[in-house]
Formats: C-alpha cells, sequence, structure tokens
C-alpha cells in the first residue's frame, strides 16, 4: 500500500530532476564487481548517452517484425489458454500422476497470466491499440490475478519503474516484512501469497472511486468464482474444500521464485534518495539485475523479468521477445561505456539473501552517491 505522498511524487516527477553529488559509490552486493564503475560514461552527458543507445534499440525494433514484437508472446499466452481445459480434465483423473499433471498444467498457466500476462499488459506490450491494451490489463490484473489494475499499474509503472530503487519510492520496499525472519520469508511467506493477494487489493480499493471498486469487485469475484466452478464442474470435485485446496495449491506453484525474484533483482544494490538520485540510463544500470535464462521462469514469468530485467527497464514497453532480441545491443553499449551491466545467478542471490537478511531485508538501504554522474 503506497502512501498519497508517493502518489503525489510519481504525478509530478518534473519536482525530482537533480543531479547526484559527487561523493564516493560503495560497492553493491553481488553484483559482478562493478556497480560502483561508472567510469569516463559519469562525466559525458547523459542524455547523449540515453539518446545513443535509444538510437541503437530503435534500429532493431523497426526491423522486426509483428510477430518479434507482439505474436510470440501473444502466441505463447494462447497456448495457456489452449492447455486450460487439459488442466482441469487431468485433475478428474483417478492417478495420482495423471492428477499432479493437472495440477502443474494449472500452476503454470495461472503464472503465466498472473506474471507475464498481467507484466505486459501493464507496459503496453502486448497490443499497439489501446483499447485492446486496456482490456488485457482488466483481464490479467482483475480476473486472473485478483488485484486492482489501477492501484497495481499505479505502484509498478509509475513508482517502481519511474524511480527505481529510490528510497520511500521505488525501491522495492512492499516486498519487506521485518517482522518475519530469514527462514519464514524465503521459504514459508511464499505459500500465503494467493491468499494474501486478494486481501492486500481489497485494503487498496479505499483509494478507489466507487465505480472503480464496483468493477474490480465484480472482476476479482468472476476469476476466483470461474476457477472454483470448473474444478467443480470439469473436474468432477465433490467437496469444496478440495476445490478450494486445489485452487491454493496451483495458483501457489511458483510462489515462491515469484517472491524470490522480485526481491533479487533491486535490493541489494544501489539505492537512492530523491535529490540525489542520478539519471535514468545511470539508475537503470546500476538498480538493476538480470537473473540466468529459466525454461519454466521464461516461459511463466518472462524474459523481462529473469534474464532481460535490466533491458526491460531501460525500454519498458517492449514485449519479452524484444527484450531478448536487444539485449546484446544493451549489454554492449553499457560495457563500452564502462557502465554496469549487473548478472547474477539464482543461487547466487538466495545465498546473499540468507546471509545477510537482517541488512538486506530488515535494516534502512544505506543511500548511494555517484561519483561524477552528470
Amino acid at each position: 500500500m503506497e502512501p498519497e505522498g508517493r502518489r503525489r511524487v510519481a504525478e509530478n516527477p518534473d519536482c525530482s530532476q537533480q543531479s547526484a553529488k559527487e561523493t564516493e559509490t560503495p560497492e553493491s552486493p553481488a553484483c559482478s564487481g562493478n556497480c560502483s564503475d561508472t567510469g569516463p560514461a559519469g562525466v559525458r552527458e547523459e542524455g547523449m548517452l540515453m539518446r545513443e543507445l535509444e538510437a541503437l534499440v530503435q534500429d532493431v525494433v523497426k526491423t522486426s517484425s509483428w510477430w518479434e514484437q507482439y505474436g510470440l508472446d501473444c502466441f505463447i499466452i494462447a497456448l495457456n489458454f489452449l492447455a486450460l481445459p487439459l488442466g482441469f480434465l487431468c485433475l478428474r483423473s483417478q492417478s495420482i500422476l495423471v492428477f499432479a499433471l493437472g495440477i502443474i498444467i494449472l500452476g503454470v498457466v495461472h503464472h503465466t497470466f498472473t506474471v507475464k500476462g498481467s507484466h505486459l499488459a501493464s507496459h503496453g506490450a502486448l497490443s499497439k491499440s489501446k483499447p485492446w491494451s486496456r482490456f488485457w490489463v482488466l483481464f490479467f490484473v482483475e480476473v486472473c490475478t485478483s488485484f486492482t489494475a489501477e492501484q497495481g499499474t499505479h505502484g509498478h509503472v509509475k513508482l517502481h519503474h519511474g524511480y527505481t530503487n529510490v528510497v520511500g519510492l521505488g525501491d522495492s520496499s512492499t516486498w519487506k516484512l521485518p517482522i518475519l525472519n530469514r527462514y519464514v520469508y524465503m521459504f514459508l511467506a511464499p505459500f500465503m501469497i494467493p491468499i494474501i493477494t486478494p486481501l492486500v487489493a481489497l485494503g487498496l480499493l479505499r483509494k478507489e472511486e466507487p465505480r472503480v471498486v464496483l468493477r474490480t469487485l465484480c472482476l476479482m469475484s468472476l476469476g476466483l468464482f470461474s476457477h472454483y466452478w470448473l474444478l467443480i464442474k470439469v473436474s468432477g470435485f465433490q467437496s469444496s474444500g478440495f476445490a478450494l485446496l486445489c485452487m491454493f495449491v496451483s495458483r501457489g506453484l511458483l510462489a515462491h521464485p515469484y517472491l524470490h525474484v522480485n526481491i533479487f533483482q533491486h535490493i541489494g544494490l544501489p539505492m537512492f534518495s530523491l535529490d540525489k538520485k542520478p539519471q535514468r540510463i545511470h539508475m537503470m544500470s546500476l538498480g538493476v539485475l538480470n537473473l540466468p535464462r529459466n525454461p519454466i521462469l521464461d516461459w511463466t514469468f518472462g524474459h523481462s523479468i529473469i534474464s532481460c530485467h535490466v533491458e526491460h527497464h531501460l525500454f519498458p514497453r517492449l514485449s519479452d521477445n524484444m527484450c531478448l532480441k536487444v539485449k546484446p545491443v544493451v549489454s554492449q553499449f553499457l560495457r563500452r561505456n564502462q557502465l554496469p551491466y549487473n548478472e547474477d545467478s539464482y543461487l547466487s542471490r538466495f545465498g546473499l539473501f540468507l546471509s545477510r537478511y537482517e541488512e538486506l531485508m530488515v535494516q534502512a538501504p544505506p543511500i548511494t552517491d555517484i561519483v561524477g554522474l552528470q
């Protein structure tokens, strides 16, 4: 839940366009040892760097087909729609293996819709059409995810992307639960995400207009009841409790990597205050981290969340496939200009957070000042 002060700042970004002070930059943990290496790029005109990179990326986009820009990701989502009947029918089986396959299919489909679908739709990366983009936002965020579209878009697009790693705005602090110890947070808390998500959404609805509240409640109810009804009517469940348990298990199938990825890619990297934040290209190169490619997470979460997160933060309207396509251009450009390009493995980040949980997830993050950035 975001305080009203955050909303006002996000809606008036001109109030924060100040340069960073020239003081020493501490090296942040687990970012390939180069987070503090701003080098000669730090003294170059920031706008020139960003325009140069944008031109290179636009050259790639202009030579890409509709299939590459939108089609492949839409095709992946369509395949998940087609897999839904198979998942529900597998749950009719008396075989434990077939039943487990049904749970896996429904879990993968659910996370593809709620993570990949919601993420791309929120950024308008599924279609050039504004009406269709709006439709997909409501479908994936409210019907599938059981969250409120307005608050989800505001928190992610306006705050997290507009103020990446700015303390108190886009610093991923909503993922911190200092009341929990490291083992409960990393291993047990993810199980509660399917229950916590709609409850948080209901709390956020207090900020919205009555018409938005009514629409969101209707769409959230449609999504939850449809899932339950299909388990009863198609999968043949006789027990309401067993149907609800199945909903809980399938919706939480990939909850652990979902929570982990959301903290691994930003927390522990340089953090900035609003009046000392660097400009865009430096903020994203310093404060964002890519994880290695993973077939399951690439499919369900998308390249822009896993292996192309840096590219996504620099160019948030690109689809997952386009982020992957421009990745070599972006990585080579940043390294050529001696800017950080942070990459680390899932296991390495997991070990880092277990060993430094108090520092990273409980204590207030230190503010990073950048050397020589204009």
